[in-house]
């Protein structure tokens, strides 16, 4: 061999050596990278762990210890209660001790049972607010529609509400603006206590018949005697006898009695229902 071919050969072996060196190099250099990419991921998963620990170490995920003392607690709000005061439904939610674990994991079934033995309200809703934590109590209340009374001089004691349930004092007087029927009764021979849903019913559906048929307001029905009942509309008091199925028939004559009524010039005493024949009769 030469020494040209030598000196060639030589500088392929250097060559080769630096290009070895290089990719070893180079594979060092990548295995640093990713030992640093890894201890990188490491840091931030620590580190995400660690802020996510103190987010939920925050008192503001939890309610405060004395959320159901006050209605003025900005952690909790009542509404749509209309019937039963707010303060009877926070005194229903002293009954369970206030969560300590973070809103979104507090469960709402007993707060719920707590508020639903109030006997006006037909059910509950509780909306959960995570950050800052707070409770939204949202009622729905059972409808008047008969109220009770034992006089019409004295103001309602009680009130049915349409799926029959009896509501006692506590809850009275109602707003105003429910439009219910006033049934005056002293209790007796027929305890408005034992009265059904169908009974209630059918003194709603005798008061709105005769509203239809006159165009007036029904402003009672007098059921202290259950064997002779009346109804009182601003033109005369309506006499119906017993209430049965026909009289629900004999209240379409309304609108051809009215007329006479106003006619006459005496005072009338009352509209006579229970017979088959109209009679008007009049205040002697």
């Amino acid at each position: 061999m030469s020494d040209e071919e030598l000196k060639t050969s030589g500088a392929n072996r250097q060559r080769r050596l630096k290009q070895a060196q290089m990719q070893r190099q180079v594979r060092r250099s990548q295995r640093r990278l990713s030992r640093l990419r890894s201890l990188y991921k490491f840091c931030l998963v620590v580190c995400l762990i660690a802020f996510g620990f103190f987010i939920l170490k925050l008192p503001q995920w939890r309610l405060h210890s004395n959320a159901f003392d006050s209605l003025n607690n900005p952690q909790l709000e009542i509404v749509n209660n209309r019937i039963v005061p707010s303060q009877k439904i926070l005194s229903a939610l002293r009954r369970n001790q206030v969560p300590k674990k973070p809103i979104f994991l507090v469960k709402t079934e007993n707060l719920k049972k707590s508020i639903k033995q109030l006997e006006p309200i037909q059910d509950v809703y509780i909306r959960r607010f995570w950050f800052p934590a707070r409770l939204q109590i949202i009622v729905i209340e059972r409808t008047p529609i008969v109220t009770i009374s034992p006089n019409m001089d004295v103001p309602p004691i009680a009130f049915f509400s349409d799926d029959g349930k009896l509501i006692g004092r506590e809850y009275m007087p109602l707003a105003d603006d429910y439009k219910t029927v006033l049934v005056v009764t002293y209790g007796t021979g027929d305890d408005y206590r034992n009265w059904d849903e169908t009974k209630v019913k059918n003194f709603k559906r005798l008061a709105m018949l005769v509203e239809r048929e006159t165009g007036e307001t029904v402003e009672y029905i007098d059921y202290r005697n259950p064997k002779d009942v009346y109804m009182k509309i601003p033109t005369a008091n309506i006499r119906l006898g017993s209430i049965n199925p026909s009289i629900f028939d004999k209240i379409q004559r309304l609108p051809s009695l009215l007329p006479q009524v106003k006619m006459i010039n005496k005072k009338v005493k009352y509209i006579d229902l229970r017979w088959d024949s109209n009679y008007i009769k009049l205040d002697e």
